[in-house]
């Protein structure tokens, strides 16, 4: 009974991990569209999000069974409570990219402002932090999160510097308003995915020491 609870479990981290794989992807494909201006590709992102909600809901129901069939204790139930963390994390990181891919269908008509300022940097980074809060998950290191505190400040002083840049840029041509608007919106956007991200690694934390920390 033991044996095959465990290899349930198994394919439960393993479903997972597809779950956030799709997630990111939505999220980098949303940017990649956003620099690119590319509407087909943003069109992609927006039609996966109804299989992103389905994975969410069969692993949902997956966790509960194996909670009601097995009665889990200690690490075991920490691992079910992560992975529910988990996949709603990765749907909202999800969500997210699709959010940014309707943005593309609405300035994708003239060249970015400044290069779009710090944003592909920012994503870059944001997406880094996603990446290793599931390798954390994946591999119970607990390494690949332990300066998460440092990186997220980061993210949010790349979003109060796309702010303010936004502003000025705002400020010199009334013009640029509803495209710099968008800019900070999708800054936003990311700072929120880097703290699901940091969620992520919270409940890896405890999944793994049985510790509840905060990262902020």
């Amino acid at each position: 009974m033991a044996e095959k609870f465990h290899i349930e479990l198994k394919t439960l981290k393993k479903d997972t991990l597809a779950m956030s794989a799709l997630g990111r992807l939505m999220l980098r494909n949303s940017v990649d569209a956003l620099i690119r201006q590319d509407k087909e590709l943003a069109a992609t992102v927006i039609a996966r999000k109804d299989e992103l909600h389905k994975m969410e809901v069969r692993i949902e129901e997956h966790c509960y069974q194996l909670i009601a069939l097995n009665q889990p204790m200690a690490k075991d139930m920490r691992v079910i409570a992560c992975t529910l963390k988990v996949i709603t994390a990765s749907m909202r990181i999800g969500r997210y990219g699709k959010v940014i891919a309707n943005i593309v269908k609405d300035i994708s008509d003239k060249p970015h402002i400044a290069n779009l300022m710090s944003i592909p940097h920012m994503a870059d980074l944001v997406i880094e932090m996603i990446d290793d809060a599931v390798r954390a998950y994946e591999t119970d290191d607990l390494s690949f999160i332990e300066d998460f505190s440092s990186r997220d400040d980061t993210i949010d002083a790349l979003r109060h510097s796309i702010f303010r840049e936004g502003i000025t840029y705002m400020m010199e041509d009334p013009k640029n308003i509803s495209r710099c608007t968008h800019y900070i919106m999708v800054a936003r956007y990311l700072e929120r995915c880097a703290d699901h991200a940091c969620k992520i690694a919270e409940n890896v934390h405890y999944m793994q020491t049985g510790e509840r920390i905060e990262i902020h």
